[in-house]
């Protein structure tokens, strides 16, 4: 691509580093920048400068975080003896999403997975094993992917807290409403069997 500016290319070569930005729409987006105002701009740069700098984690469950708690863990109303452990941030903001969770979070910071060299002790496993310790956690909630990497993980942390007195669940799993049966992969199709419901609860 051709740009008739070095500074415009520039600019059109930052944009597309972004995950699902090609070089036309960071084009677009660079040329829709140049027809504001240059306050604007400059706010705007500053605006995503000042959250890279001063963002920060969660000293407790490791979400993002203006200050050393956040804001789901500094929340009086929510359950505190209920914690969701989640692969990701994007996960909280999709089980936030929903409005359906009132406890807090644990966020791993991925899962375990040996082909790609991601061991244990490179997720924030013990945080959580300490945290289920000292706090008087009733529930943990496994919301991973259900793949082989999230049961791997499953199974690894149900090991190094099961002298713990807390109940241990994890989401639902089954076929996807509106889904057809002859699509399903097996491992579904089968936890969808296995964890089957009474009709009279699965219809209301």
């Amino acid at each position: 691509m051709q740009l008739p500016s070095t500074l415009l290319e520039n600019a059109v070569a930052q944009f597309s580093k972004l995950p699902g930005i090609g070089k036309k729409t960071a084009l677009r987006l660079v040329l829709h920048l140049l027809k504001q105002e240059v306050s604007e701009v400059q706010f705007f740069g500053e605006t995503i400068a000042r959250m890279r700098r001063d963002i920060k984690f969660c000293s407790r469950c490791h979400n993002i975080s203006d200050g050393d708690i956040c804001a789901i863990c500094a929340n009086s109303m929510r359950n505190q003896q209920v914690i969701c452990v989640v692969e990701n941030i994007r996960d909280v903001i999709a089980i936030e999403s929903t409005q359906q969770f009132n406890g807090v979070y644990h966020v791993l910071g991925g899962i375990i997975s040996p082909l790609d060299g991601v061991g244990p002790d490179q997720l924030n496993i013990e945080t959580l094993v300490s945290r289920i310790e000292k706090e008087e956690t009733s529930e943990i909630v496994f919301a991973l992917n259900p793949n082989i990497q999230g049961d791997t993980t499953i199974y690894y942390i149900q090991k190094k807290i099961a002298h713990l007195s807390c109940t241990i669940t994890t989401i639902a799993r089954g076929i996807a409403f509106g889904g057809e049966l002859e699509y399903a992969d097996e491992m579904t199709l089968a936890r969808s069997i296995a964890n089957r419901l009474p009709v009279q609860q699965y219809v209301k």
